[in-house]
């Protein structure tokens, strides 16, 4: 009879909110933060293109069965749109495909801006890692390919200017659903403009619900390497995640049952009465996400007692 391979790593839980730098890939990141921490499991919530910085949330342990919806929830993007030139990659990575002598002015901008409030169909950018029959749209683009890739419905809740250091480059701050690509963004303002335009700087500063003063840069995390305890300071609680949610407290005894998978009865005069999505807690300890029904919890997930 084969013996089972134990699973390697620490079962530590939470989320580590980093603050990726430019050249590593989001995938590279993780690896990282594995390793560092010596998780027996990691995850992120939403790829940062490589030469893109910001808040790229990874999760640990138990923390990545919060990770759906964390990628649900809106982003904040600062970028830098570059104007007079279209890349085949929409970003300084490409090759010019288009160019032109006119720069728009600030006016101009602000109109052709309207037209992306609220919801709009994108089309991603033919180097983008959206499937095509089952292979990603920049595997085919790169083999040289004609990329044709279906416009997605995605919101835009927040566009502004931050600034115009020079006629070349604008710098815009957008709010935006999942989904949304700010390289193509660029690409379209360009083309509405006509001037063309690529992004040539891009940072994402929030992912709901974190926030900006989460962030913790790859560097300072490195520099704690085989420190444990001063790395597992740095993590937030997995119930971070789902803040959004009702919050049902529980019993001691109640949580056992949930983490069995059974229902509750939940008692009380403030007790919920029904939700389509809830968070059971012991104090500040997640026990599960469920729904309420007719004054039941009723489990879908549970979580460990290990987890933060």
């Amino acid at each position: 009879m084969s013996r089972q391979r134990k699973k390697k790593g620490r079962p530590i839980s939470g989320w580590l909110i980093l603050d990726k730098p430019s050249g590593i890939g989001s995938t590279e990141c993780v690896s990282k933060i594995k390793w560092l921490y010596k998780a027996a499991k990691a995850g992120h919530a939403g790829t940062l293109d490589p030469l893109a910085t910001g808040m790229l949330p990874i999760a640990l342990g138990e923390a990545t069965k919060t990770v759906p919806y964390v990628m649900d929830g809106s982003k904040t993007y600062r970028f830098a749109v570059t104007w007079g030139a279209e890349t085949n990659t929409d970003d300084t990575e490409g090759e010019v495909t288009h160019s032109s002598d006119k720069r728009p002015e600030r006016s101009a901008i602000e109109t052709a801006m309207r037209r992306y409030m609220e919801i709009i169909y994108q089309v991603p950018p033919a180097f983008s890692a959206v499937k095509i029959d089952g292979e990603r749209a920049y595997k085919r683009a790169r083999d040289g390919e004609d990329v044709s890739i279906e416009p997605r419905k995605i919101t835009i809740k927040r566009f502004d200017i931050v600034e115009m250091p020079d006629e070349e480059t604008t710098v815009f701050e957008v709010l935006c659903s999942k989904g949304t690509y700010v390289r193509a963004l660029a690409r379209d303002l360009g083309r509405d403009l006509r001037c063309y335009g690529h992004v040539s700087e891009l940072r994402r500063i929030a992912v709901e619900p974190f926030r900006e003063e989460d962030l913790i840069p790859l560097a300072q995390l490195t520099d704690l390497e085989g420190d444990i305890e001063a790395l597992d300071s740095e993590l937030l609680a997995t119930g971070t995640a789902l803040e959004f949610l009702p919050e049902v407290p529980v019993t001691p005894q109640q949580s056992q049952r949930l983490r069995s998978g059974n229902p509750v009865l939940l008692t009380g005069r403030d007790a919920i009465i029904t939700a389509d999505e809830a968070i059971a807690t012991v104090g500040s300890e997640l026990i599960a996400i469920g729904s309420v029904k007719k004054g039941s919890f009723l489990p879908k997930r549970v979580f460990t007692a290990s987890s933060a």
